[in-house]
């Protein structure tokens, strides 16, 4: 069972395939098991790699602290965990793909590791970017889906109606995480500026959802317009939960980002 040390924290991850290699990172309610149907899709060309951050799956969660039941997480470390994995694995010219707020833990682990990282996918993210105006639009975007019915914003009415089934499975998933979206959310405090991101040669792709509740595709291709070399990817029809609800969409697009992607060879 592959373990990685993240600053003593035990880490579980899996590598599938072989081939150019892409590590998914999750979101709130996932772990290594959601990424069923990318792993099946795209291990014959890819060496694939899936994380469960600390907290999640089957990864151990932090020591509390004295006197206390409870794990205190810090957002802050979920990059780390990545990294720590990267390493482990001696991985380079890697495709971090991430999902919802995991896109920010993918682009931070990305940054600290530009030797490693050629690329980062964010998936119905911003990555956390440090503008105004993007946090602006993303805060906007947010507070029109709590409006919303958890379920409804992660997956279409037409997609629980016909598919009770994968809808049920889908909530069961994060019935196996101690840790919670309140868990992430400082994720993205202090988030690296457009700058930064260019200074690091990784190339950024921004990979939206037409139908997606919770992140407009007019903000995501407002960062796009302001990170010059971005690429984006809008699939049409789509939801946040892209990659459980459209997957054959969703895998296209993640193999044709991870033929077409690379860093320049002289940025880092």
């Amino acid at each position: 069972m592959p373990i990685a040390d993240s600053d003593g924290t035990s880490l579980y991850y899996e590598r599938h395939g072989s081939g150019p290699a892409i590590l998914l990172v999750h979101g709130s309610g996932g772990h290594h098991a959601a990424w069923w149907q990318q792993v099946a899709a795209l291990r014959d060309e890819f060496t694939v790699v899936t994380i469960d951050l600390r907290g999640f799956g089957k990864s151990d969660a932090p020591t509390p602290p004295p006197h206390s039941s409870k794990p205190e997480f810090d957002g802050q470390d979920f990059p780390g965990d990545v990294v720590a994995v990267l390493d482990q694995e001696d991985l380079t010219d890697v495709m971090l793909v991430g999902q919802s707020i995991g896109s920010v833990a993918a682009l931070r682990a990305g940054l600290l590791r530009p030797e490693r990282v050629s690329s980062v996918v964010l998936g119905h993210s911003l990555g956390g970017i440090g503008h105004p105006e993007l946090k602006e639009l993303a805060a906007a975007d947010r507070a029109k889906a709590v409006e919303l019915p958890v379920i409804d914003r992660l997956l279409t009415r037409r997609f629980q109606e016909e598919r009770a089934d994968l809808t049920f499975l889908f909530q069961q998933m994060g019935t196996f995480n101690v840790a919670r979206m309140q868990d992430l959310r400082n994720l993205d405090t202090d988030g690296p500026s457009l700058a930064e991101i260019q200074a690091s040669g990784v190339r950024v792709a921004f990979l939206a959802g037409e139908k997606d509740a919770v992140l407009s595709v007019r903000t995501v291709t407002r960062a796009h317009e302001l990170l010059p070399g971005s690429h984006l990817e809008i699939v049409p029809g789509a939801p946040h939960s892209m990659y459980w609800e459209t997957p054959g969409p969703y895998n296209a697009a993640i193999a044709h980002l991870r033929r077409t992607l690379t860093a320049p060879k002289d940025a880092v």
